[in-house]
């Protein structure tokens, strides 16, 4: 299987990297900047035949349409597009707007940026699978602490435009879910978080191996339950 993993640098993405090279899987790993991601271009150094590494910002169309160049004619069986930004974290009367479209152009039109370029990939698999690391802050219906205006909306958003391609591809026999890998031990969840990342990596693969066209449009948590909109 040939996975498109972006994000890749480091957190969860790097560790999907990681397991999904484990297993024999092919990865093309998509960074924003390659020079800084020297654990991730270790391990494409150790394990050549299943790690490419590709620059990528996902806030740049250009750069979107330079990656689907570099991957190359060849089949892609599933899409994870993880790449995103916290933002600032900022009450109602501070909220920063500029770094609040800066963190939905990533986070929200990011993920779209990518299926966009990546369906000539995609349609040449019979898999055709595309997973969106999202947030449970991305739930209207769990949103009982407000704030994170940015941060929200733009989860709220990719959410949206998941829901949207899951009725637009369905005749395509596309799968496209968004996963909340829940709060995890990385550099944005931080040390306190309750959840090690090779544990929500590897329950979130579990998810993935196992889907079909029936859970198109399916809001899992990284347990394997369902989580609000």
């Amino acid at each position: 299987m040939r996975y498109v993993v972006t994000g890749a640098n480091r957190g969860i993405g790097l560790e999907l990297v990681r397991q999904l090279a484990s297993r024999g899987d092919e990865v093309e790993a998509v960074v924003r900047d390659p020079a800084g991601a020297g654990e991730l271009e270790r391990l494409a150094a150790r394990t050549p035949a299943q790690v490419r590494v590709h620059a990528c910002d996902v806030a740049s169309d250009s750069s979107v349409n330079a990656l689907a160049r570099s991957i190359g004619p060849v089949p892609v069986d599933v899409l994870i597009n993880n790449a995103g930004v916290m933002g600032r974290m900022l009450s109602l009367e501070e909220l920063d707007l500029e770094d609040a479209m800066h963190t939905f152009d990533v986070n929200a039109l990011g993920p779209v940026r990518v299926v966009r370029a990546m369906l000539p990939s995609l349609l040449k698999s019979e898999v055709r699978r595309v997973v969106h690391i999202t947030s449970g802050m991305g739930s209207i219906a769990d949103n009982t602490s407000g704030g994170a205006y940015g941060y929200r909306m733009s989860k709220a958003a990719l959410n949206m435009a998941n829901k949207s391609m899951s009725v637009d591809l369905a005749s395509r026999r596309f799968t496209c879910v968004v996963i909340n890998p829940g709060w995890v031990q990385t550099d944005m969840g931080g040390a306190g978080a309750p959840t090690p990342v090779a544990e929500s990596v590897s329950k979130m693969l579990a998810i993935v191996d196992g889907l079909s066209p029936s859970q198109t449009g399916t809001f899992f948590d990284y347990k394997g339950g369902t989580f609000p909109y």
